[in-house]
């Protein structure tokens, strides 16, 4: 197979949800992703509240903050868990379920606090294989499932297919220690550990629920009262205690949650959940996705221009407009719109791949270097993200550049974890690239740690290398 081929744009159909998930796995914890098929998703907005609200807390914590993120799973239950390294994994159940962004902070600050203390979880049993799930927010790739629509526009309106994952549980003991540790994080940023504590008090009875009756959390978690008195006495003892938060905060959190709701729910639940009645921000947002969702393109259209007339400078908003334009196969209508979000967000990649990929779909060969510039820059900021990679693949065979498709192929394939066609399409990428060019010493790289075949190398050595 060509890379021109590898590299094919998915069909109208399937760009319905987005693009496909062979290529889009999240950047931000690949491993994890592939090994265990965890659904993740990606959305720019989203990642930039949670990012904001996790630094304070990592910063106290002692960590190198830049580099500890919060990853979404796409699951309904109610769970957040580590799993080694940096990264906090927080289903979007648990962030409907909190009431504040307090009590979220908290959970973030008692993940933080298993980070910190090296806890090594118990493996709680075996996690059944699924196929792997892309679900991203806003205009960044609704969903897709392995080029299976279908699957994936399921997921959005039903997360039990994923009840039956079990993730990772931790001692009594290191609980007890990741909640002080948590209380601790809470006082140095000069945030109140409340929240942490009325988010265990709201599940207190999940404890002498049967085990089918339980949430996911407090599988992994286990809770108990003398946990929570204990956790409630310390965060009384600090002088932050009745910190509250601000009203900024608050309205973020309203509106992360509005839009989790809007995606992962149907469309009819949204119009449930934000009436007509309710022009607040929030609502607005929310019965804007779901118009979108329920492809009423012209009603999701209205009610978005109708929020930038009042919120010009949200690229959040001009992400969604050029979202409903793309999907509705009208990219050059889509272009300004994502041009606008990248202006006012310009380091954020998702949005730069969003532009990039409109770019790609008009099919005017003019269009095909900014598309790449966009890319390239998109990449700049999270080298390690497949669907960058796979569009720039696009970008490079539309122009007719078989090596540097080759090469974006391999990088696509190297960061799915795909190490067989990573090295495959920079063995190809090799025989067309200018010998000992930069794009041929970074194919050369992607062979070399691919684990490649005797035969492969006894190759490249015959040729002197």
């Amino acid at each position: 197979m060509t890379a021109l081929t590898a590299a094919k744009a998915p069909s109208r159909r399937s760009r319905r949800f987005g693009l496909m998930a062979a290529a889009c796995a999240a950047a931000a914890a690949p491993t994890l992703a592939r090994a265990q098929d965890i659904p993740i998703i990606r959305d720019a907005e989203i990642e930039e509240i949670l990012q904001k609200d996790g630094y304070p807390i990592w910063e106290a914590a002692g960590l190198d903050a830049k580099h500890v993120h919060v990853i979404l799973v796409g699951d309904k239950d109610i769970n957040a868990f580590t799993a080694g390294g940096l990264a906090i994994y927080v289903n979007t159940g648990l962030i409907e379920a909190t009431k504040n962004p307090n009590q979220l902070i908290g959970v973030i600050a008692h993940e933080t606090g298993h980070i910190a203390g090296g806890h090594i979880a118990r493996d709680m049993g075996s996690k059944p294989a699924l196929a792997t799930y892309l679900l991203t927010m806003g205009l960044g790739l609704l969903a897709a499932a392995a080029g299976s629509p279908e699957a994936a526009g399921g997921l959005l309106f039903s997360a039990d297919y994923f009840a039956t994952l079990t993730y990772y549980g931790y001692s009594r003991t290191q609980e007890a220690s990741a909640d002080q540790a948590a209380a601790t994080f809470l006082e140095k940023s000069h945030m109140s550990a409340r929240g942490l504590v009325d988010f265990f008090d709201n599940f207190r009875y999940e404890e002498v629920f049967a085990n089918a009756r339980k949430n996911r959390f407090f599988y992994d978690h286990p809770l108990s009262s003398d946990r929570i008195d204990a956790l409630n006495v310390r965060a009384q003892k600090s002088p932050y205690y009745n910190v509250v938060d601000s009203p900024e905060a608050l309205a973020e959190h309203a509106v992360m949650v509005a839009k989790l709701k809007a995606f992962m729910n149907a469309p009819q639940q949204t119009f449930v959940d934000y009436k007509e009645t309710d022009t607040s921000f929030p609502a607005r947002y929310a019965r804007a996705i779901a118009y979108y969702r329920n492809l009423e393109t012209d009603k999701a259209l209205k009610l978005t221009d109708a929020l930038l007339a009042d919120y010009p400078n949200d690229p959040y908003v001009w992400e969604l407009k050029g979202q409903i334009l793309f999907e509705a196969g009208r990219p050059k209508e889509a272009e300004p719109a994502h041009e606008r979000s990248v202006e006012l967000k310009p380091n954020a990649p998702l949005l730069r791949f969003n532009l990039g990929q409109t770019l790609i779909s008009e099919e005017d060969p003019k269009k095909l270097d900014e598309a790449i510039d966009d890319l390239r820059k998109g990449l700049d900021l999270e080298h390690d993200n497949s669907l960058g990679w796979w569009l720039l693949a696009q970008a490079w065979g539309e122009k007719g550049d078989s090596g540097r498709a080759a090469l974006a192929t391999a990088e696509q394939n190297f960061w799915l974890g795909q190490l067989k066609d990573a090295r495959a399409f920079a063995m190809q990428a090799r025989n067309h690239l200018p010998r000992d060019s930069a794009d041929w010493r970074r194919a050369t790289d992607i062979v070399l740690t691919s684990q490649p075949t005797p035969g492969e190398l006894q190759n490249m050595a015959r040729q002197g290398e």
